[in-house]
């Protein structure tokens, strides 16, 4: 079985969100699948998406922390800035985390640990609406 579909998530601020319901909004036909995998595929290069913690909204405001001092925007070494000076530092953003996950599905669930969730990252200050591919398969119930 396969089923996918394209996911158009609204602009939010820059930071880590969680968007694990809307994915699985998008795609509700995850519940006919016994044993497969999702995949989730952002179509962006200033943006990301990575697996952590669901419960404390700390955690996604450290997260944002840690990069923006890690990757401070405006750094003198960087070149690319046709889109303002969080341009280049998104992108390595970006780089670092990764534009797409796999996730096991188990008896029509995903096999999320008790505290994961899936976080998209914005790293722009205006990344506007940003797009997913969402994809599962594997086999039927």
């Amino acid at each position: 079985m396969w089923f996918q579909t394209n996911l158009t998530l609204p602009a939010r601020n820059r930071g880590f969100h969680l968007i694990t319901k809307e994915v699985l909004q998008a795609l509700p036909e995850i519940s006919q699948i016994q044993v497969g995998m999702l995949s989730v595929f952002i179509q962006h290069t200033s943006a990301s998406l990575t697996i952590n913690e669901n419960a404390s909204p700390d955690v996604r405001r450290d997260f944002e922390r840690y990069f923006n001092q890690a990757v401070p925007d405006e750094t003198s070494y960087f070149e690319h800035n046709y889109e303002g000076p969080d341009d280049m530092a998104a992108h390595i953003k970006s780089s670092q985390l990764g534009a797409s996950l796999s996730i096991p599905i188990q008896n029509g669930k995903l096999a999320l640990g008790t505290w994961q969730g899936i976080y998209l990252g914005e790293h722009r200050d205006r990344g506007g609406s940003r797009r997913l591919v969402v994809t599962a398969f594997g086999q039927g119930k």
